[in-house]
């Protein structure tokens, strides 16, 4: 565990002197309201005690009271391997400022060999026939100190990735797909850099919200806020104050006439519950939410005719190389060329265009 000066100090020189990092992170996203990152595990070549791959594993703790500049300093000269890298890339990029440039993704490289089961455990099985275990998955990841199991499980996750990442090389490289992966990668940075934000009209339309309309959508709306503040106060995730199917049944209960309640609610939060869907409720019809539009180009036969073409070119390209249609283009993205609403090279990466025949 790496959560003093002097133990930063140790493993610096580890770090500088390899060319390949295997990072992962955990959060705190299913207990507290504003995640933060919590550990930072790394694992770096060198023989370790606990098996034989050679591989040593360390965990970063960025909550210590620790200047974490210097590492990610070392960090930004190296390939990082990471497992699925948006949500880390994106997570690194907020509790530490440490932005990659260049990574290997292992789902990236697992799909582009045709594997269909890559989960890190299903890849783990499949190359080192190891079972990980998954007891601490839903773990509070900022609880101090942490128990043996929750720090075993989160070296686990990048113990194996460096030697993964190996024999996931070698057989792209035998399929001639490393550039692929070089590409996908590439993409995968840039698009991890992006900020994410969403307008205040989106905000409070959760999964489902579609289906409600006038008044049910302003109830909904001022419960979402309401469930907001009381998250923020209390510092827990949003589902634990009310979970969203119960927001939107409430909210078509109010809208109704009639009044739901909840156990669990304090007489404080049900009262402020009840405030919230009774201002929403004395909203004139003009202050309703509107729909929102989806724009896009109307869909014409012409259109239909190029998607069609597109969608067989894919699933002939797919079949070929044994690859799932779906990660060479969704649908959603052949409509989207087909309508000229992006153009190709903001959608796709060279590969993709490539086996499409797509030429820019």
């Amino acid at each position: 565990m790496i959560a003093s000066v002097s133990q930063l100090a140790e493993l610096l020189p580890q770090v500088e002197k390899v060319d390949r990092v295997a990072v992962d992170t955990e959060a705190d996203s299913l207990h507290c309201y504003r995640e933060k990152l919590c550990l930072v595990q790394i694992s770096l070549p060198g023989r370790d005690h606990r098996s034989r791959l050679p591989v040593h594993d360390y965990i970063v703790d960025p909550l210590a009271d620790v200047d974490f500049v210097p590492l990610c300093a070392a960090l930004e000269e190296k390939e990082i391997v990471l497992h699925g890298a948006d949500f880390d890339l994106r997570l690194l990029r907020r509790g530490l400022n440490f932005a990659a440039r260049r990574i290997f993704d292992t789902v990236i490289a697992a799909r582009l060999l045709g594997i269909r089961e890559f989960s890190l455990a299903a890849l783990v099985k499949r190359y080192f026939d190891v079972e990980l275990g998954k007891g601490s998955q839903k773990a509070n990841w900022g609880r101090r100190p942490l128990p043996a199991r929750m720090i075993e499980y989160a070296m686990n996750d990048t113990h194996y990735l460096l030697p993964l990442a190996d024999r996931l090389e070698s057989q792209l490289r035998e399929h001639n797909r490393f550039d692929w992966l070089q590409q996908s990668c590439q993409r995968a940075i840039e698009q991890a850099a992006i900020q994410r934000v969403r307008g205040e009209d989106e905000l409070w339309r959760i999964r489902g919200s579609a289906l409600l309309r006038g008044r049910e959508a302003a109830v909904l709306r001022a419960l979402w806020h309401w469930r907001e503040k009381e998250a923020e106060a209390a510092d827990r995730p949003p589902f634990h104050i009310l979970q969203n199917h119960d927001l939107l049944n409430a909210a078509v209960s109010f809208a109704s006439g009639s009044v739901p309640d909840y156990g669990h609610f304090s007489s404080r939060r049900r009262q402020a519950f009840r405030e919230a869907a009774q201002s929403a409720l004395q909203l004139s019809e003009s202050e309703w939410p509107v729909p929102l539009r989806r724009f896009g180009t109307r869909p014409n036969p012409e259109m239909g005719r190029w998607t069609e073409e597109l969608r067989r070119r894919r699933d002939r390209s797919a079949k070929q190389l044994d690859l799932e249609p779906a990660f060479i283009a969704p649908r959603s993205t052949l409509e989207a060329i087909a309508a000229n609403q992006m153009n190709a090279t903001t959608l796709l990466v060279p590969w993709q265009r490539t086996l499409l025949g797509i030429e820019v």
